[in-house]
């Protein structure tokens, strides 16, 4: 017999509670930054060095950081469910906590990429400097989806939300496209549940009637609701 499907989608608020600042503070500056320097084609463009010691800073910061019990819940959860998890966060820490199926929708930080050929990946577990050239001589970039950019993984990730048997939104406000949109795939009926200590749903979740809304971190509503779902199976 087939174990159930979950589909996990996740944001910066499972992460934080890590240690790892959400994608942008209060001000709308991401690390003192404006997010179109450091996460934008055009920004690549106009200083290179900016935008990789960026993204080699925050590849040291993961270094210093765990996986929380909301991560390692994750990973229990396939003890009973076949779970695909679709993030929109670009560290590691799903997958050191153990879960086996992943999906990244705006790329790795511990992954690198060339700028003539975007379906090659590398692993990059240390910084990228200027100079550093894929094996066709271009510049590597980290391996991340930029404002502007294609997201490749968004196809298969609807995919996976239109089988799935249950849903969990964690940390996320769903309110940014295209991940947004993803809940759209879902089959009638399929129950939904939403974990955030400061839930901000978007118009069509707030009309799924099949939606449960857990107003806490994801340290202690992720255990709290793979222990339901084990149990159900």
């Amino acid at each position: 017999m087939s174990k159930p499907k979950a589909v996990i989608l996740t944001g910066a608020g499972i992460s934080a509670e890590s240690g790892i600042k959400t994608f942008r503070d209060a001000d709308g500056l991401w690390e003192g930054h404006d997010v179109m320097e450091v996460a934008s084609p055009h920004g690549w463009r106009k200083d290179r060095a900016l935008v990789l010691d960026f993204y080699n800073q925050r590849r040291r910061q993961l270094k210093e950081v765990e996986p929380n019990a909301g991560h390692t819940a994750l990973k229990n959860l396939e003890e009973k469910y076949e779970v695909v998890i679709v993030t929109q966060n670009v560290d590691n820490l799903h997958e050191r906590a153990g879960s086996s199926n992943i999906i990244h929708l705006h790329g790795e930080l511990t992954k690198s990429r060339s700028t003539i050929d975007d379906t090659v990946f590398y692993d990059c577990p240390d910084d990228i400097k200027i100079g550093d050239r894929c094996p066709q001589g271009a510049q590597m970039r980290p391996h991340i989806v930029w404002f502007g950019e294609a997201v490749p993984m968004l196809e298969r990730a609807a995919k996976e939300v239109s089988e799935a048997d249950v849903i969990a939104i964690i940390g996320t406000s769903m309110q940014v496209y295209p991940a947004a949109g993803l809940t759209d795939f879902a089959r009638p009926g399929v129950p939904i549940y939403y974990i955030d200590p400061r839930p901000t749903l978007n118009r069509e979740l707030q009309n799924a009637r099949t939606l449960e809304v857990i107003a806490e971190n994801a340290s202690t509503g992720v255990p709290k609701l793979v222990k339901r779902l084990l149990e159900k199976v």
